[in-house]
């Protein structure tokens, strides 16, 4: 049975320390960075999902104690650092909106996601920033496929269903990520959580 990553190594959690203080470390870098997202929670019996990065180190986590599909989950990362807390706001029970929160106490929403449109079965969600009114689209093509474009329609992340070195397909709760260069790592892993928590992967 092939590893979800191939040098994973996955460390003790002490969630006694989960904080909710600023993140200050940069979360963008100047290449293209690849990422395996798996949708368990490192605590057992436990609902979220685990990030690792091309080193098979841990980067973000999202650990919901409660059922799937909780309506406020928090993505952390390794340390326990909330970055974003994510908010399902249920204006209208058919088309529910998602609203994500910074640590830094702000009381206006970075980012709200929204479902516009569907083609062919599959579905679109409109993504806005308040702060300068810019947008994305998060295109669904399954649980295992979406990209996410900006306001202009170019491609800045893109998910997929994890193949092994050996070309062999991981369950449908494994995925290969990849985001582009100077992209905000952290707020791509809050719209992945959100897809996850609308799929109920989460």
């Amino acid at each position: 049975m092939a590893r979800v990553h191939p040098i994973l190594v996955v460390p003790r959690i002490d969630n006694a320390s989960v904080s909710t203080s600023p993140c200050f470390e940069p979360y963008m870098t100047s290449r293209r960075e690849t990422f395996t997202i798996w949708m368990k929670s490192l605590v057992m019996q436990g609902n979220g999902c685990t990030a690792y990065d091309e080193n098979g180190e841990i980067v973000y986590r999202v650990d919901n104690y409660d059922n799937k599909h909780s309506n406020e989950v928090y993505l952390m990362d390794l340390r326990g650092k909330v970055l974003f807390t994510l908010c399902e706001q249920k204006m209208c029970v058919f088309r529910p909106n998602w609203e994500a929160y910074e640590s830094n106490g702000s009381d206006t929403p970075f980012f709200r996601v929204r479902k516009s449109k569907i083609f062919g079965g599959e579905s679109s969600y409109k993504v806005t920033m308040p702060s300068d009114g810019s947008c994305y689209i998060l295109e669904a093509g399954g649980k295992s496929t979406f990209r996410i474009r900006d306001g202009n329609g170019g491609v800045v992340a893109e998910a997929k269903r994890k193949q092994s070195s050996s070309g062999v397909e991981f369950g449908d709760d494994v995925l290969s990520l990849v985001v582009e260069p100077h992209v905000d790592h952290s707020f791509i892993m809050a719209l992945v959580t959100v897809y996850g928590l609308i799929k109920r992967q989460i």
